[in-house]
């Protein structure tokens, strides 16, 4: 989730915000051209279409030929079109202006549904695992030959899902994007393990193996839903970037020629791609105060990639009453 790539959305909207919102542009580098920024919107819509058809296909596939397999799979599926439509969804608010009541806009909508996301899955997974359970007991006859036909359509939509992702989208910085892609990797491991579950029932007649490969599924829509819960519920919480170490921020600082020390320093995540700083800097009072804040303004931007910073400039005379966080 480091800063210095910029989903498409992120980069558009936050500049033309900046800019807007200040009226001013404090001398920062904003406006690079986006020509070569990932197309998010696209990757993710044509990756939502492919992920549709095959959860319908999987999902009365599995119904025909009673696989369970088939339909954990397309349950998985069923979480990663919600993912992909709640990250376009998503996009689109975040191009929304920001309005008075809402002045950071509609960004953080998309780590909302990032951890809506992610609950969803587990939902998903508990019946997966119910029913396999079921199952263990009495595994019920696979039409296993027509199984493996829909779970190898099935695995090649998903691998030509991450191919469109990867050429098309910021797959390593945006967190929505992120776990779009996450999603559709573990549907690709779904189809593969349904496409072995088949070929055991098929040669060997093991039933027993289609509640089991459903499990392992299930086991894989949980673990990729924690990693996105754990991730959104971090950002609300206002939590400091992975990439950023607070420590380092402030060391930063406190070496610029006539800051005394930083204090009330805070670095939170808007949303994937954009962050923001905070904080309040002790001056010696000979110094010129525009200069430092200057300073520490390029030194954030250029060591951090925060163009988003608020810095609060004191001399010994200023009091102000000591902050709770």
């Amino acid at each position: 989730m480091s800063n210095n790539i910029h989903s498409h959305h992120d980069h558009d909207h936050h500049d033309h915000n900046h800019a807007h919102r200040h009226g001013h542009n404090h001398g920062h580098a904003h406006g690079h051209g986006h020509s070569h920024a990932p197309n998010n919107k696209k990757g993710l819509t044509i990756a939502l279409i492919i992920t549709s058809g095959i959860m319908l296909l999987e999902f009365f596939g599995g119904l025909i030929t009673n696989s369970l397999a088939l339909l954990s799979d397309a349950g998985h599926m069923l979480s990663d079109a919600a993912s992909l439509a709640l990250s376009l969804i998503a996009m689109w608010f975040a191009v929304k202006p920001a309005s008075p009541r809402k002045s950071y806009g509609f960004y953080r909508f998309e780590i909302l549904a990032a951890l809506f996301n992610g609950v969803t899955l587990f939902v998903i997974a508990a019946f997966i695992i119910k029913e396999a359970y079921g199952r263990f007991f009495d595994p019920p006859t696979v039409s296993s030959g027509s199984m493996i036909l829909i779970a190898l359509f099935g695995l090649l939509a998903n691998l030509s899902s991450v191919w469109v992702l990867l050429k098309q989208s910021d797959v390593k910085d945006n967190i929505n994007v992120r776990s779009a892609y996450l999603h559709v990797i573990g549907d690709a491991l779904g189809s593969v393990g349904a496409i072995l579950a088949g070929l055991l029932m098929l040669f060997f007649d093991w039933y027993i193996a289609d509640p089991i490969i459903s499990v392992l599924v299930a086991v894989l829509i949980l673990k990729s839903a924690w990693g996105v819960i754990r991730n959104a519920v971090h950002i609300l919480m206002e939590g400091t970037p992975i990439t950023i170490d607070l420590n380092l921020v402030k060391h930063t600082l406190e070496k610029i020629d006539g800051v005394i020390n930083v204090h009330d320093l805070h670095v939170w995540t808007i949303t994937s791609g954009l962050d923001s700083l905070s904080c309040h800097i002790l001056i010696e009072d000979s110094k010129d105060s525009q200069e430092v804040l200057q300073s520490a303004v390029q030194a954030i931007e250029q060591t951090f990639k925060i163009q988003h910073t608020t810095i609060q400039v004191e001399k010994s005379n200023l009091q102000h009453a000591e902050c709770k966080v």
